[in-house]
């Protein structure tokens, strides 16, 4: 608990001072595109979250490590394995002029780091035919890298709501904490719990109303950390499925599929191609009335959130209470799969729910 609140207390501090400052680094820092296909703010706010978030998660070991004495190797491991990607990430939202392909090639090196660093590559993943493969070293490399790259880009992905992207990754390091514990790996427990402090001290400046933003640096380091805590826990105890990872990260990783396919399949656009598509896109025209002024938009960006929060929350918890059994988690996935479609196209074809629907 002294890890959570420590990373808590350094984070919340750092993201005051961004918001209190913001009229010295605002030029560099601020998110001033709000004409943007994928845009639905409309108010220009700092966009460098992230800076607080990995302070946080770093000031959190690190005070511990002064007044305990102990020495975590693995975490300041991770720390500087997650160099690449953060900064990539930061310097996009300083410059806007960092290339989705840089950063790509930035979150592969990264988790490349974190397999020579910490041996932290997946061996296994409860797949016919795919354990075979895995049983490759040079195979099991590759797919890690690829698989860490996915989910650092998922994260950034549906990052486009108050607290969405941060709420979804306080879900699934709250997860990894409880698997973690109940098989008693009490490094993990303390890795996932310094994030979610982090995570929740910045949460408290982009919900309900945004005063910062994740920006790439933050959304690209909690998709990173949570890609590796998630393979260490698998790597470490063999009674952890593979298919728990699949589970807990399901819907930022199958939106990410899926807008991948409704780009480059049904509409023929390459895959990069911002668009409004998104499923909380979608939801936040559809499904959320508000009349026209500057508060009812802001209401209506905030309660558009919780409703993907519970969307997550419905992977995560199988997840969470069936990680150790493959078969169920397979069937919450493809359960999950076919609920998300169906989502999906009934909100496009204007037949929302009406549980989904909310009224001013």
């Amino acid at each position: 608990m002294l890890i959570f609140l420590i990373a808590f207390a350094a984070s919340f501090s750092i993201v005051f001072l961004i918001v209190r400052w913001k009229h010295l680094h605002g030029a560099l820092s601020m998110d001033h595109d709000l004409d943007g296909v994928q845009k639905i703010h409309r108010v220009a706010v700092p966009r460098i979250g992230g800076v607080g978030i990995f302070c946080g998660f770093a000031a959190a070991f690190a005070v511990s490590e002064f007044f305990r004495g102990t020495v975590t190797r693995e975490h300041w491991s991770l720390l500087i394995c997650s160099a690449p990607v953060f900064l990539s990430g930061l310097a996009e939202d300083l410059t806007k002029e960092i290339s989705p392909a840089l950063r790509l090639v930035c979150a592969a090196a990264a988790a490349a780091l974190a397999c020579w660093a910490l041996e932290a590559i997946v061996t296994r993943a409860d797949v016919p035919g795919l354990d075979v493969l895995l049983l490759i070293p040079i195979a099991a490399v590759v797919f890690t890298v690829l698989g860490v790259a996915g989910v650092v880009h998922s994260i950034n992905l549906i990052d486009g709501l108050n607290g969405l992207a941060t709420m979804v990754g306080i879900l699934i390091l709250s997860s990894i904490a409880i698997v973690a514990n109940a098989v008693g790996d009490s490094l993990l427990v303390s890795m996932a719990l310094a994030l979610v402090g982090a995570l929740c001290g910045f949460m408290l400046w982009n919900y309900p109303v945004a005063k910062v933003f994740l920006g790439d640096g933050g959304a690209y380091f909690t998709g990173f950390i949570s890609a590796e805590l998630l393979i260490l826990l698998i790597m470490r105890h063999q009674e952890v499925s593979p298919l728990y990872a699949m589970l807990v990260t399901i819907y930022p990783v199958f939106e990410t599929l899926f807008s991948i396919y409704r780009r480059k399949v049904l509409r023929g656009v390459p895959a990069g191609l911002p668009d409004r598509g998104h499923l909380h896109a979608l939801l936040y025209r559809r499904a959320v009335a508000s009349v026209g002024n500057e508060r009812a938009w802001r209401d209506r960006n905030s309660r558009t959130s919780p409703r993907h929060w519970i969307l997550t929350f419905a992977a995560v918890a199988p997840a969470t209470l069936f990680w150790n059994r493959p078969v169920i988690l397979a069937l919450f996935g493809a359960l999950f799969c076919v609920t998300y479609v169906w989502l999906y196209f009934s909100i496009a074809r204007f037949r929302t729910p009406s549980w989904l629907k909310s009224r001013s």
